[in-house]
C-alpha cells in the first residue's frame, strides 16, 4: 500500500531535481552576466541554504571610490512563484543594456512556497522565509505546523537563508535606502504593515510613492495595481522581509504581488512574461527615481523608462533566493 509519506518522498525527489536544475540555469546566468558587464556587476558570496547550497547575489554600480547608498531587490523566496525571479533577470538585462549605451555615448512551477529544512525527524519539510524574519515573528498570519505553507519555523531567523539576508541587511542597514521583494500573485504593491494595522511613521510619502509606482505601471499595458498596508488590503502576517526592513530603520520598503489575479496563479502564461516585466519595470524604476532624487537631488541619473541607466549615489543588490 502506497502511504502518504510514500508520495511525499517522491514528490521531494522530483522537487530536489527540478530545484537543483532551476538553482544552476540562474547561478549560470548570474556568472554568465557578471563576466560580460565586469565593469558595472559584481558577484558575492550571501550564504548558505538549509540544504548547504551556496547562495549569491549581485551588486551592480558605476566604479566609485565613495561608498554608495543601496536598493535592494531580491527575488524567489517563495520558489512556486517563478514571475518573480524572472522579472529580476529582466531586470538586471534592462538595466545594463541601458547602462552600456549610456557608457558608449558618455564616455523560477514548483509545487511549494518554502525552504526544504526537515522538521519533526523528517516527516515535513520546509518553513515560509517570508514568514520567518524578526518583524512580530509568529504573532498573526503563521501557522506552527510544520506542514502548512505558511510555517514560520521555530524561531525568528531560524533558516539560514533568513539569517544570511538579514545579516548582510544589518550590517548595510544605514547605506539602504529601498528594500523591494518581488512576488506572485494577486497585482498588489504592498506597504508595511502586515502584522498590526498602526501606520508607520511616513505612511503618507510611502502611500504616495507606491500609488505613482502603480499609475506607472498601469500606463504600459492598462494592467490595476491595488495599493496599500497588508494588513488592510490582503491579509495579516507577521514575519514578513518588507515589515522588518521597515521596523530596522529602511525608509522605503515594498512588496510587489505580480500578476495575475487569480485565473492563472502562480502559473502565469510564457506569453505573460514579457508585458509583465515590462509594466513592473516603470513601477520600480518610479520608486528608485524618488528615492534617488529625494536624498541626491540633482546630482543623480534618472532611472526612467527612456532613459534607465545608474545613480552615481546608488548601487543596487539583487538576490535570488530561489529555495
Amino acid at each position: 500500500m502506497v502511504t502518504l509519506n510514500d508520495i511525499q518522498n517522491r514528490v521531494s525527489v522530483l522537487y530536489d531535481h527540478a530545484f537543483a536544475q532551476r538553482q544552476l540555469k540562474i547561478y549560470q546566468w548570474m556568472t554568465q552576466i557578471q563576466k560580460s558587464n565586469s565593469e558595472l556587476v559584481t558577484q558575492h558570496y550571501l550564504g548558505k541554504t538549509t540544504e548547504n547550497r551556496t547562495m549569491y547575489y549581485l551588486q551592480i554600480s558605476q566604479p566609485s571610490d565613495k561608498i554608495k547608498k543601496i536598493i535592494w531587490m531580491d527575488c524567489g523566496i517563495h520558489a512556486r512563484e517563478w514571475i518573480s525571479p524572472a522579472f529580476c533577470q529582466w531586470f538586471v538585462k534592462e538595466l545594463l543594456r541601458m547602462q552600456r549605451s549610456k557608457i558608449k555615448e558618455s564616455l523560477h512551477h514548483i509545487i511549494t512556497r518554502k525552504n526544504r529544512s526537515p522538521h519533526m525527524n523528517g516527516t515535513c519539510y520546509g518553513t515560509d522565509l517570508n514568514r520567518n524574519f524578526n518583524s512580530s515573528w509568529g504573532s498573526i498570519g503563521v501557522s506552527d505546523n510544520c506542514s502548512s505553507e505558511i510555517f514560520c519555523g521555530s524561531g525568528p531567523e531560524s533558516e539560514p537563508e533568513t539569517r544570511a539576508v538579514a545579516q548582510f541587511i544589518k550590517k548595510k542597514k544605514s547605506d539602504i535606502l529601498c528594500y523591494l521583494t518581488i512576488h506572485s500573485y494577486g497585482q498588489y504593491i504592498l506597504t508595511p504593515y502586515g502584522s498590526t494595522t498602526r501606520p508607520p511613521s511616513n505612511n503618507e510619502e510611502l502611500m504616495h510613492v507606491a500609488e505613482m509606482a502603480a499609475a506607472a505601471l498601469m500606463g504600459k499595458y492598462g494592467t490595476s495595481y491595488k495599493v496599500g498596508p497588508t494588513s488592510l488590503i490582503l491579509y495579516s502576517n507577521s514575519g514578513s522581509s518588507r515589515d522588518w526592513a521597515h521596523m530596522i530603520g529602511i525608509p522605503f520598503s515594498y512588496t510587489f504581488e505580480l500578476r495575475d489575479k487569480g485565473t492563472h496563479g502562480f502559473v502565469l502564461p510564457p506569453d505573460q512574461i514579457q508585458p509583465t516585466c515590462e509594466e513592473t519595470m516603470l513601477a520600480v524604476t518610479t520608486i528608485i527615481d524618488y528615492v534617488d532624487q529625494k536624498y541626491f537631488p540633482g546630482g543623480a541619473v534618472m532611472l526612467t523608462a527612456s532613459s534607465l541607466g545608474l545613480s552615481l549615489c546608488l548601487s543596487v543588490v539583487l538576490t535570488w533566493t530561489v529555495s
